[in-house]
């Protein structure tokens, strides 16, 4: 097989523009639902909330993240990990199974493209083949207003994707404060704000395919996921070959289904041949599964000469349909995120820690009672008050906090020390395992362990 290049590419290695023609057709319909769903989910999140919390929000700066409204720390960092792996599972689970179909229907990147800026385009430049013209020929007036007005349209919306985005690590509180509140007050807010704009504006207005044929690291992984099992966008050869038009008094025999239109390349938001095999820049979209049923209606012949198919179903046939790996790996991605939905359910909201304090020891009292002194961090990881009460499993011990706190305020982090105390008669170890509990209400929110240690002798003193 001869070495491809970049569709976007020219023989003299300079960016060729891609012009994607207008589709229609079944799957560009489905397409459109499930992106503008998640293009108003996106939208919305930010406003919505759960028990006075964002609905997402990724705060890296306060270290604060909300998800589904459940609020996470840094105390939750093994969760908010475990998440990562799980999502990065998923996504190399879901790649070898079922291709690069994230790309085309849902990454942010894809959905603003093609459901948002392409679609201001065609509006005020026209189809593919009216914006070759309008980029190839003189400056005029006409040309001019369309690319201003093209072009504002685009900065605009970038100014609006860049606070949505803003929004998500702010949060929309803070999000309305810097545009309603002077300048002055929130300087690095309206940095900020303009920097992402600018960022938005060139990514969608310049740089476009790219990011999917280039930039993105998940683009570049999709070569060695795959494999012959792989469910992907796939030209069937063994039916459109040999390929060409259709000319009266041919025989039907001599040529393949495919005629050879290119109206699968003249869609292809990314500039590739389909009909060339897999290829890393593919963001399966199903633009050229639309456009080429509509060609096979027209000529009379099946549709799904390009669907979506694995290479060995290409090879061997309809029997090699049933992917038995694709249903295990299915089984294993809804075993995976149980687990992490039973981690986010069974979390505490009361975090913390409970350690002697460093260089003292046991302490003899006149009542007869020996104590020992920790140090106790707690943080509420909830979104709303926590009145809380400390005591010990073990009846013979008793809690002494010093500088006591009985509320915790939602976010809060407080530090104090406290005595467990003992008297010397039940002592009969040197160290003894003991358990704090945290209650709030009657119920048990955390349960902390420590060792308290005495001399044995103060059992018989």
């Amino acid at each position: 097989m001869k070495q491809m290049a970049l569709a976007t590419n020219t023989q003299k290695n300079k960016r060729r523009w891609i012009y994607a023609k207008k589709v229609t057709g079944r799957l560009f319909s489905y397409r459109q639902y499930v992106g503008y769903f998640l293009l108003t989910l996106l939208l919305l999140a930010p406003f919505l909330k759960i028990g006075g919390e964002p609905f997402l929000m990724f705060n890296i700066i306060e270290r604060k993240f909300c998800v589904f409204g459940a609020v996470f720390y840094p105390q939750d960092l093994h969760i908010f990990v475990f998440g990562m792996l799980i999502a990065m599972v998923c996504i190399v689970l879901f790649t070898v199974v079922y291709g690069r179909v994230w790309c085309g229907w849902a990454c942010p990147q894809t959905i603003f493209m093609e459901l948002v800026f392409r679609r201001v385009e065609y509006w005020i430049e026209g189809d593919a083949n009216e914006q070759r013209r309008l980029n190839e020929g003189d400056w005029t007036k006409e040309k001019l207003m369309k690319k201003i007005s093209k072009h504002t349209m685009f900065f605009l919306i970038s100014f609006v994707v860049a606070n949505l985005f803003l929004s998500y690590i702010i949060g929309i509180d803070m999000l309305f404060s810097i545009i309603t509140e002077p300048v002055q007050n929130h300087l690095v807010g309206f940095i900020s704000i303009m920097l992402f704009t600018l960022v938005f504006y060139a990514v969608f207005s310049f740089v476009r395919e790219i990011v999917c044929t280039t930039i993105c690291p998940y683009g570049r992984l999709q070569g060695v996921l795959l494999d012959e099992q792989s469910i992907s966008v796939s030209y069937n050869y063994k039916r459109g070959e040999p390929r060409g038009p259709i000319r009266k008094g041919q025989e039907a025999d001599l040529l393949g289904d495919c005629v050879d239109c290119h109206l699968c390349v003249h869609v292809c938001p990314t500039g590739i041949d389909i009909r060339n095999g897999i290829q890393m820049e593919c963001v399966n979209c199903t633009a050229c599964i639309d456009v080429c049923n509509g060609v096979m209606e027209k000529i009379h012949r099946p549709k799904n000469l390009i669907g979506f198919y694995s290479q060995n179903e290409i090879e061997f046939g309809s029997a090699q349909k049933k992917n038995k790996r694709a249903v295990a790996y299915s089984a294993v991605l809804v075993v995976l995120i149980g687990v992490f939905l039973s981690l986010l359910i069974t979390r505490n909201v009361v975090d913390g820690t409970l350690l002697r304090a460093s260089g003292t020891s046991y302490i003899f009292r006149d009542d007869g009672t020996v104590t020992n002194l920790y140090n106790m961090e707690l943080t509420n990881k909830s979104s709303k008050d926590i009145p809380f009460d400390l005591s010990c499993v073990d009846k013979h011990f008793s809690v002494q906090v010093l500088q006591a706190k009985k509320v915790l305020v939602p976010g809060e982090t407080v530090r104090f020390s406290l005595f467990l105390i003992r008297p010397k008669k039940s002592i009969n170890v040197y160290k003894t395992d003991v358990v704090v509990n945290i209650s709030s209400e009657g119920k048990i929110l955390k349960k902390m362990r420590t060792n308290f240690v005495a001399p044995l002798a103060a059992s018989r003193k």
